[in-house]
């Protein structure tokens, strides 16, 4: 996925890039520190999430030594959330015609938690920012990517996932880990001019990074054995692999990289600048969703081959 701004799809696939074993999992905040990039800190993956026996792992960033207070819910009535109209399994139109996915029902799950009706519309991603601020809609819950730019023009709940990045290899090659002292000389596929490209420029710097202009090209590429692994958006390689376009050549390799330098700082609601009192309703709400199992309920429905 390419870097995801308020307007173009292109931008969302960077960030979300474009555009997380068990249902305790991985407290990731340690991860999201800006410092500066050295040998010392170097690419590791993502922090093993408390264990408990799961099916496959599920994101979550809510600290259970940290719960929200209960806010104070009485001022809202309704929240009328807007959704993007094609971006499954996040968000897309149902077979009976209404809105559908991933955001849809976790917004469902949100509003039954504060016991008040919600409202979802499906827009155009680039028109949701400009309806929410001309009062055509409450709070976006779109796979919205939040960036210093986007947060000029709305606020943002605590993130409900990050966008996170993976290796794929052949099965017969498939890893447990890939640190770059593992892959020195190996030849690892990226789509160029993507952040997966720079971060393997900045750390795998033995590797023998090979930059493709698109994804057919890069996953052909591996199936036919041209490089040894590739590095994107695991989001879109967990749907790829699952997938028949895949024919069961691949898998995950090691587990997931989710430096916010690179993919971003997470994914989270977006509501009209000052809005605090929806917004603290909803990171209270969300933090209740996933306490009761709920989120993970969701995610392992719509998620058969985990991203993280």
């Amino acid at each position: 996925m390419q870097s995801q701004t308020e307007t173009t799809g292109n931008e969302r696939s960077a960030v979300c890039a474009m555009r997380l074993l068990g249902v305790m999992v991985a407290l990731f905040f340690s991860l999201t520190s800006p410092g500066p990039a050295s040998a010392d800190d170097a690419p590791k993956p993502a922090a093993k999430p408390l264990a408990q026996a799961a099916p496959q792992a599920v994101p979550g960033f809510w600290d259970p030594r940290r719960r929200p207070e209960r806010p104070d819910l009485s001022r809202i009535t309704v929240i009328r959330f807007l959704t993007e109209t094609d971006y499954p399994p996040f968000d897309f139109t149902g077979p009976d015609g209404n809105p559908a996915g991933f955001n849809v029902d976790f917004a469902r799950a949100i509003c039954e938690e504060i016991k008040v009706p919600c409202t979802i519309q499906m827009r155009r991603f680039e028109t949701l920012v400009d309806a929410i601020n001309t009062n055509k809609g409450d709070a976006i819950i779109a796979s919205m990517a939040v960036t210093p730019a986007l947060r000029t023009k709305l606020d943002f709940t605590d993130p409900y996932y990050r966008v996170a990045a993976r290796f794929v290899s052949r099965r017969d090659n498939v890893t447990a880990e890939v640190r770059p002292e593992s892959v020195s000389g190996k030849k690892i596929g990226v789509i160029g001019g993507t952040a997966h490209e720079a971060y393997l420029k900045s750390f795998f710097t033995d590797a023998v990074i090979v930059p493709y202009p698109n994804d057919d090209a890069l996953r052909t590429a591996l199936r036919r054995g041209e490089i040894d692994m590739i590095f994107g958006d695991a989001i879109a390689l967990g749907f790829w692999i699952a997938g028949t376009d895949s024919g069961e050549c691949c898998g995950f390799s090691g587990g997931p990289f989710v430096e916010s330098r690179y993919f971003g700082e997470g994914i989270g609601i977006g509501v009209r600048r000052g809005n605090d009192i929806l917004r603290q309703a909803l990171n209270w709400a969300m933090f209740r969703v996933w306490e009761k199992g709920r989120f993970t309920d969701l995610w392992l429905r719509y998620f058969s081959v985990s991203p993280f």
